[in-house]
């Protein structure tokens, strides 16, 4: 079992920053990729970035340029640093770890942080 736990989330101004971090604890040897998502009310949960375990990443396109995802090994924490938010940036964003044993993906999922960017 992986348990997340994301803190860091809270009210921004628009054009403000904010960094999401995610402390992981448990079986942590077979996760492959950590990532952070995001659901804005009444949308679906939606990718925001990832990172593989040989420290790929990928963005979404509505935040590329404007988050950084990265980790620390040493403390097993994700972290996302968030600038020049947007009022279309609020959502709850939830951690997300990746495991694969036995060919199975795993999901594990963090409780979520409410991100708001509002004036």
């Amino acid at each position: 079992q992986v348990q997340l736990v994301e803190s860091g989330g809270g009210l921004v101004q628009p054009g403000g920053s904010l960094r999401l971090s995610c402390a992981a604890a448990g079986s942590l040897g077979n996760i492959y990729a950590m990532g952070w998502y995001r659901q804005a009310p009444g949308k679906q949960r939606e990718l925001v970035t990832d990172i593989t375990s040989g420290g790929s990443t990928s963005y979404a396109d509505s935040v590329k340029g404007r988050f950084t995802i990265s980790r620390d090994k040493a403390k097993n924490t994700l972290y996302l640093q968030m600038n020049s938010l947007k009022p279309e940036d609020t959502a709850v964003y939830f951690c997300n770890a990746q495991e694969f044993v036995y060919a199975q993906t795993t999901n594990f999922w963090g409780q979520g942080t409410q991100v708001t960017v509002s004036s």
